[in-house]
């Protein structure tokens, strides 16, 4: 039986696209946006003004054996719409798996707000064999739209 390969959450958030979008764009913020605790530091601060760039995380978890750095590649980009990115290893390109969010203003100051986590693209036998994806839950990325919107209202 095939299972679904993305996890999908929703939820309106008040607060406009714009101030959401700041948030999301900020790697220094994503911290304290991760409802999974790997998330611990950027590694450097430019804010994501494009797809192509690539920008670094520092990271703490059990499946990688503790601390280690994740390159994040933007795959999309949308001006107060939309911003995703594919994640890999330090210094490898990405096996597959992506974050994608999505933003619909709804009335001037709230945001219906659609956050994906897809690994449909991971076809490495040996990654899906090491790593039981997903590797965040629902709950968790539920967790991490209740942060965003506690954090868009800063």
């Amino acid at each position: 039986m095939a299972h679904e390969q993305k996890i999908t959450v929703q939820r309106t958030i008040d607060a406009s696209p714009k101030a959401i979008f700041e948030v999301l764009t900020n790697p220094e913020r994503h911290a304290e946006l991760d409802g999974s605790g790997f998330v611990r530091s950027d590694e450097k601060t430019d804010r994501i003004q494009a797809v192509g760039e690539v920008f670094t995380m520092n990271m703490s978890g059990d499946h990688m054996g503790g601390d280690y750095q994740t390159d994040n590649h933007v795959t999309a980009y949308g001006e107060n719409k939309m911003v995703g990115w594919k994640t890999a290893p330090a210094g490898t390109e990405p096996p597959g798996w992506e974050w994608l969010w999505e933003l619909e203003p709804e009335g001037p100051d709230h945001t219906v707000v659609t956050h994906t986590y897809d690994w449909s693209a991971v076809t490495d036998k040996e990654l899906l064999k090491k790593l039981s994806f997903p590797l965040v839950t629902e709950e968790q990325l539920e967790e991490t739209l209740g942060r965003l919107a506690a954090a868009a209202h800063d």
